[in-house]
């Protein structure tokens, strides 16, 4: 059975981890985990922990982890497909049927006619040869003179006038129907001419498969006889008020739609008249085709290997920007973008931008993207926003600017915070009290809708303060004699402590270190008192830092001189990058220490443990590296 990821990610969203360990394992709170003795290994003071946030768990002694499909795969033995049945029935979420598909995709063909002589026609004789005569020298009806039925003694003659129907797939007939398209733009001169009007090549227009519906209002019909009802299945012929058929996409030009594995499922189709409303017609939503779950544009730039995802308004600034060697850009099929979506390019890579017209209707476009997008902006993910001058799309703002210059500005796009303080500050006086105060509370409406197991929420908001001047951050006091200490190495673990100093909430990226940091080392006993105090942390940055100082006192000396020397400050400026970095050296310091525990494992089963981490590890690190 295979099971999509995202319904495993529903099933796992509803699962709480504590409660479904909790049922094997006793388990206590303490800190930010829970702890008990690890059902994986015998031992007598408990190292095994469980993050609810995170929905994970961790043996610190055999290295056991994994999340709540793993813990039930290996504490019983079972495979996965039993597991998630198991995990279905709990959360109420249904697994796909086998079979489902195939059926849902199918349609009847129509029974092909097969010509039948007309029984009025003259029929030609058959000649018989000159030299020879037929002679009969009985009655021929003697045979039959005492039978009821004289045809009864032979098999009876069966004329066909239809062959049997046939089953038809859906994804074929699109597929015939996209290749029936392609095959009439050579005949039109009009649709031609549009596309050189756009300046699309011709490896252009071969590689996005584009074409041309005809005029006539029944071509679709005519071309594809015995497929009418899978058409109107797919909604590419409708029918009338008055009861006769016709085509969806007529005298347009035509886009078709690929899904992430390059089947076509659907049509956009382009008026050729600007005057023709509506200018754009989309296929309308089908077993195979839903545009709340498809990105115009993702096939190919998955194809063409993209690192970078652009979110764009149409079909043609997809294509201008692949024709100039731009890819990675998608668009929304005639729909605004949603959580799907955007869920959809982030799942690409963690880091995506979003372009929007500089009007007011771009700008009206753009806070409801922000609100949408929000929600979905757990630790790690990065969003930009690319503002288009007025009157331009990519295609022609490249045109205007040039390439190079076009790079320039998309690499220049801001940030989210820096486009949410330009969007909330635009209309307010942020020179008084009152401007500022009402800048902070439209941003708390707004970080309200943040993820709030995440800490770019509490980055956000500091972010603010600072550009707004409220406060002053907290820097270390050291003496002169201190400061010339020029020839001390920075290590990774280094910037670690100074990253939670500066920005404690940070602190949910580096606590699955603790299983691997030895005890000695400062990092881990800073862990270990993050641990104890994060649910205790105030909301407010600035005190937050204070409180883990405060914490943190015994080791003061040696955290004001880490302070100092990574200028953590500068590094840290946006939110973004604040987060951005804690993930990276919290990656690298786990696959660092995994190294070194792999080198004098304690058992078989935690060398097994660590293995397999270290994979994950790799894998993690690897796509970060390429996105």
């Amino acid at each position: 059975m295979a099971i999509p990821q995202h319904t495993i990610d529903q099933i796992l969203d509803r699962t709480d981890i504590v409660d479904l360990i909790g049922q094997r394992v006793k388990l206590k709170k303490t800190g930010r985990t829970y702890s008990g003795c690890c059902p994986f290994h015998q031992e007598k003071s408990p190292s095994f922990h469980v993050y609810r946030d995170k929905q994970y768990y961790h043996c610190f002694g055999c290295q056991a982890n994994g999340n709540a499909i793993r813990f039930l795969m290996d504490i019983d033995n079972r495979n996965f497909v039993d597991v998630m049945k198991d995990l279905s029935s709990q959360t109420g979420i249904e697994l796909p049927k086998d079979n489902q598909d195939s059926k849902r995709l199918s349609y009847k063909r129509e029974a092909k006619t097969v010509a039948e002589p007309s029984k009025t026609a003259p029929v030609t004789p058959v000649q018989s040869p000159p030299t020879t005569e037929l002679q009969i020298d009985h009655d021929p009806f003697e045979e039959f003179r005492n039978v009821d039925d004289p045809f009864a003694q032979f098999e009876p003659f069966q004329t066909f006038n239809e062959a049997p129907a046939q089953e038809g797939n859906l994804y074929d007939l699109l597929e015939n129907v996209a290749q029936f398209y392609e095959r009439q733009l050579p005949q039109s001169q009009s649709a031609q001419q549009y596309f050189r009007h756009r300046g699309l090549g011709v490896e252009t227009i071969q590689f996005w498969r584009l074409g041309y519906a005809p005029e006539d209002w029944q071509h679709l019909e005519k071309a594809f006889p015995q497929d009418v009802q899978g058409l109107k299945l797919l909604g590419l012929i409708r029918t009338s008020d008055k009861g006769r058929d016709f085509d969806l996409l007529r005298d347009r030009v035509i886009f078709p739609i690929r899904d992430a594995k390059g089947r076509v499922v659907g049509f956009g189709g382009r008026a050729l008249n600007d005057e023709i409303k509506p200018k754009y017609i989309n296929s309308p939503d089908s077993e195979v085709f839903h545009k709340n779950q498809l990105l115009y544009g993702l096939y190919e730039g998955r194809k063409q290997k993209a690192q970078d995802w652009l979110m764009v308004e149409g079909y043609m600034d997809v294509i201008a920007l692949q024709q100039n060697g731009i890819y990675g850009a998608v668009a929304t099929l005639g729909t605004a973008s949603n959580t799907e979506h955007l869920n959809i390019l982030f799942k690409q890579n963690n880091r995506i931008t979003i372009a929007f017209d500089g009007d007011a209707a771009g700008q009206k476009a753009a806070r409801r993207t922000l609100e949408i997008a929000l929600p979905l902006l757990n630790d790690g993910r990065e969003l930009k926003f690319f503002v288009l001058p007025n009157d331009h799309d990519p295609d022609s703002l490249i045109r205007r600017e040039g390439l190079e210059n076009f790079q320039r500005l998309l690499q220049q796009a801001p940030l989210l915070s820096d486009f949410v303080f330009a969007h909330l500050t635009q209309n307010q006086d942020i020179s008084s009290p009152e401007g500022k105060s009402l800048v902070m509370a439209e941003l708390r409406q707004l970080t309200e809708l943040l993820p709030k197991t995440g800490s770019f929420r509490y980055l956000l908001n500091q972010s603010f303060k600072e550009k707004l001047g409220f406060g002053k951050r907290w820097t270390p006091q050291l003496s002169n004699d201190a400061s010339l200490s020029f020839n001390i190495r920075t290590k990774d673990e280094d910037f670690a402590i100074a990253i939670l100093m500066h920005h404690p909430f940070l602190y949910i990226h580096f606590e699955t270190l603790r299983a691997f940091v030895p005890s000695h080392e400062l990092l881990s006993h800073i862990l270990n008192i993050l641990n104890r105090i994060f649910d205790n942390l105030p909301d407010d940055q600035e005190l937050a830092t204070y409180y883990v100082l405060g914490a943190c006192s015994t080791f003061s000396l040696e955290i004001a001189d880490i302070m100092r020397r990574t200028n953590i400050e500068v590094l840290t400026h946006a939110p973004e990058m604040a987060d951005k970095l804690a993930t990276e050296y919290a990656l690298g310091l786990q696959e660092k220490y995994l190294r070194q525990k792999l080198k004098d494992p304690n058992s078989l089963l935690e060398s097994r443990n660590l293995r397999q981490q270290l994979n994950e590890l790799t894998k993690k690190i690897g796509l970060r590296l390429l996105s």
